[in-house]
């Protein structure tokens, strides 16, 4: 099964690394406009604990690659703007910062993480702009297709809201990646891959999408509710038969960028087993040879 860092790296002549940045956005599900409090499971850091603190681009890249500088030498980034809402606030402030990312020549992807119901006509004026720079990819939080998981997790729009905003990018021309969350209180596993079949169905086919175990994190709504009435949560076991399957279902011309997240082990209430990040990669790439040896995947669905 091909790797996507195999993939860009044959496009882009050497592997391709993340750099996790700020834009200085907030959330329109935070500051009252859709509502507060953000949603359910998400951490102050709005999603983006392990991005660069807001200050001046220039000093954001130098910090992020000072943190992966260990571990490469490689001179070709994606400039990921991942906490909070990227697409939410001044058009004018953030055409000028994302223009600055993509004129760089170290950064060859810009992707940025946002909601479907920030994306008006000006955003996706801009999108489309720097989409003819360089290839943008534009991360939208769906988590669930159910609407009454959506309303518990204070998600903050409906699904019309979504399939509308996908439509209108998919029709600019831009890549589109979805995260999705197994383990959302109150989903059964048919549930949680009833979420990957209508992504599967969707019209134009999706370009990538993030699977993600639920983290339960200290400081969210999610965790106080954790902390007084715990709720069943996935073993890694059923998690990796969930990815497993989802490769089963994802068609062909979607790319698996993701299989799990990483959340902050000080903020980490549950489960534990999310903690051992070599542990569970292992166990969902052994799951996922094991699909493709039964002849069971979607040839084409890369994994990270």
């Amino acid at each position: 099964m091909r790797r996507l860092s195999d993939v860009l790296k044959a496009e882009y002549g050497e592997k391709v690394y993340r750099l996790s940045l700020s834009s200085g956005c907030t959330c329109p599900n935070r500051d009252g406009t859709v509502g507060t409090g953000g949603c359910t499971f998400c951490s102050a850091g709005g999603s983006g604990d392990f991005a660069a603190p807001l200050a001046p681009l220039t000093e954001q890249l130098k910090a992020a690659r000072a943190r992966i500088s260990k571990k490469t030498d490689a001179k070709k980034f994606i400039a990921y703007f991942q906490s909070y809402t990227n697409t939410y606030g001044d058009v004018n402030r953030l055409r000028t910062l994302y223009l600055q990312a993509v004129r760089r020549p170290e950064i060859v992807i810009l992707a940025l993480g946002t909601r479907p119901d920030c994306l008006g006509p000006d955003v996706m004026a801009m999108l489309a702009e720097l989409n003819r720079i360089k290839p943008v990819w534009v991360e939208l939080g769906l988590q669930t297709v159910h609407g009454e998981t959506a309303r518990r997790i204070n998600r903050g729009y409906e699904l019309p809201v979504f399939e509308d905003a996908y439509r209108r990018l998919k029709a600019a021309g831009l890549t589109v990646i979805i995260h999705v969350i197994f383990g959302l209180p109150g989903e059964t596993q048919k549930m949680m891959l009833d979420t990957v079949r209508y992504l599967a169905a969707l019209d134009p086919p999706l370009d990538g999408v993030k699977l993600q175990m639920l983290h339960v994190l200290r400081g969210t709504a999610l965790g106080e509710t954790y902390a007084r009435d715990p709720f069943p949560l996935l073993s890694l076991s059923e998690y990796a038969a969930l990815i497993a399957e989802s490769a089963k279902i994802l068609p062909k011309q979607t790319v698996l960028h993701r299989m799990t997240g990483d959340g902050p082990k000080a903020l980490l209430l549950a489960p534990d087993w999310t903690g051992d990040k070599k542990h569970v990669l292992n166990t969902l790439n052994r799951a996922l040879r094991e699909a493709e040896e039964q002849g069971a995947c979607a040839g084409g669905v890369f994994m990270e």
